[in-house]
């Protein structure tokens, strides 16, 4: 019966991200955003980048957690797995032009991320608490005022509660436990019971409790794992160049360098480019705008700037560290001793025990994943708990907080063969409501975001500053009264 399931939920997979419905979509409305706003995930990421990871926060502002706390908590759901196994699989099956695509995903997503963060932050409401609730639950049923928009919303709703304790729980969870096993001889019942307590111990206090441990735990575990990419780039520099050009010359032709796996069609690169970026950098799924609308911030065009900086740190730096680890070390052309390529698991962990010296490859590797996933179960939890009390009131969040922990025991105990396959299920179907909602309010992005650049494009203003010149502009009264509706109970 497993079986069964499993090999139907892995067809409906295959079909819903393959290439004629999720990823011209996705790259669409990429695409389609980028030029409605100007190509501003360029022109301004460097003010975006000053203001989410340098100045960090905006005085004065309301919400419930910083700006930077905002974007470290949608980072720790986003740099996980993928970031490694994914990248790893991508290049296995598409060949290394497949990193050209995950690229183009990442670059065209930053405009879809910074527009569901600024939806999120734009149509966010107070709950119960007194907590922001917001993303595509509320922009979707709020700004796409008619029975369409209240069904997009149920929708996203939906898949996302169950995605989040595949992709988010169960599939990290498992993931960790099998590294420490194999690694460290670690029981898998051991590693489940210390990341159920430590989820349970972080994930009861809400995301203010959520955002101080990720803007202590993120920045530090991605240095971690870039400096010790970087290390094996310097060693490997003559190697780099030609590693371009292969990633380049196999995205168009789609030939792999090794010859003979399915890479050979440039169809199969494109796919799994897209697929595994988007599985990495989540843009256009609409889950960083829930992380994004908890944010103090002073108004929606500069936390979707800064939300939209995590989309460049997830997959222009350590994706691209990753891969090109894997192509310079050549672990992509590895073989087991039947003869077949490397499983992808082990794809990411051979390139840096090539590239590092003595066990260290290894243990970065291994270290770098158990941290990647933890945060992203802490990330997806928030995700879960927001849509959770969107469908249920707000006496549902607890209960719901103490069994996503728990559920991480199952997932570190239990194969996951059947989850893995639901996950990517789930992931594609909550991203399609969302890029729907994305294209009918893109006018509205596009109309509010210039109304505030054009005053603050360094975003450098003062509170002060903003009330000031925001004073009539498009969407600035709407934005301030709609903060004062309260969720129900």
């Amino acid at each position: 019966m497993l079986d069964t399931i499993q090999a139907f939920l892995e067809q409906l997979s295959s079909v819903i991200w393959g290439p004629w419905l999720l990823i011209p979509l996705l790259l669409g409305t990429g695409l389609y955003l980028t030029i409605r706003l100007g190509g501003l995930q360029f022109v301004r990421l460097g003010p975006a980048l000053s203001l989410g990871l340098l100045r960090r926060k905006d005085r004065g502002a309301e919400g419930d957690i910083s700006q930077f706390q905002a974007l470290t908590t949608a980072l720790a759901a986003t740099v996980g797995t993928g970031n490694i196994v994914g990248v790893a699989t991508a290049i296995g099956i598409g060949g290394p032009g497949a990193l050209f695509w995950m690229w183009v995903t990442g670059l065209l997503g930053m405009a879809s991320k910074y527009s569901e963060a600024f939806l999120g932050v734009r149509y966010r409401t107070t709950d119960a608490a007194g907590e922001r609730n917001g993303g595509p639950q509320q922009y979707l049923e709020r700004g796409i005022r008619n029975g369409f928009g209240k069904v997009l919303a149920f929708a996203f709703t939906i898949f996302t509660i169950f995605a989040c304790f595949g992709i988010g729980n169960m599939t990290q969870g498992n993931s960790v436990a099998a590294n420490l096993e194999r690694s460290f001889s670690i029981p898998t019942w051991v590693t489940g019971v210390v990341l159920t307590i430590i989820a349970l111990a972080v994930l009861v206090g809400g995301i203010k409790s959520i955002g101080r441990v990720t803007a202590g735990f993120v920045p530090i575990m991605i240095v971690f794992y870039v400096i010790g990419a970087l290390y094996i780039l310097i060693a490997n520099i003559a190697d780099v160049p030609a590693a371009f050009a292969t990633i380049f010359h196999d995205a168009f032709t789609g030939s792999a360098a090794a010859g003979g796996f399915a890479g050979s069609v440039i169809i199969v690169a494109i796919q799994f480019g897209v697929a595994r970026g988007i599985f990495s950098n989540e843009s256009g799924m609409g889950s960083a705008a829930i992380a994004a609308a908890a944010a103090q911030t002073s108004h929606p065009v500069r936390q979707g700037l800064v939300s939209m900086t995590q989309t460049f740190i997830d997959t222009i730096i350590v994706v691209s560290m990753t891969g090109l680890v894997i192509i310079t070390t050549g672990a992509y052309r590895l073989t087991d001793d039947a003869g077949a390529q490397i499983d992808a698991s082990l794809m990411t962990g051979e390139a840096f025990t090539h590239g590092l010296p003595g066990e260290w490859g290894h243990w970065v590797v291994t270290l770098a994943l158990v941290m990647f996933a933890f945060s992203t179960i802490l990330g997806w939890s928030y995700y879960g708990e927001r849509n959770i009390e969107k469908l249920l009131g707000r006496r549902a969040v607890l209960p719901f907080r103490i069994v996503f922990s728990l559920v991480v025991f199952i997932g570190c105990t239990t194969q996951l063969g059947v989850v893995w396959a639901f996950s990517d299920v789930m992931n594609g179907l909550m991203a399609l409501p969302n890029l729907i909602g994305l294209l009918i309010l893109s006018g509205l992005v596009a109309r509010e975001t210039r109304a505030y650049l054009k005053h603050d494009p360094k975003l450098t203003a003062s509170q002060d500053e903003i009330e000031r010149f925001m004073a009539g502009e498009p969407g600035w009264e709407e934005w301030r009264a709609g903060e004062a509706v309260r969720e129900r109970r």
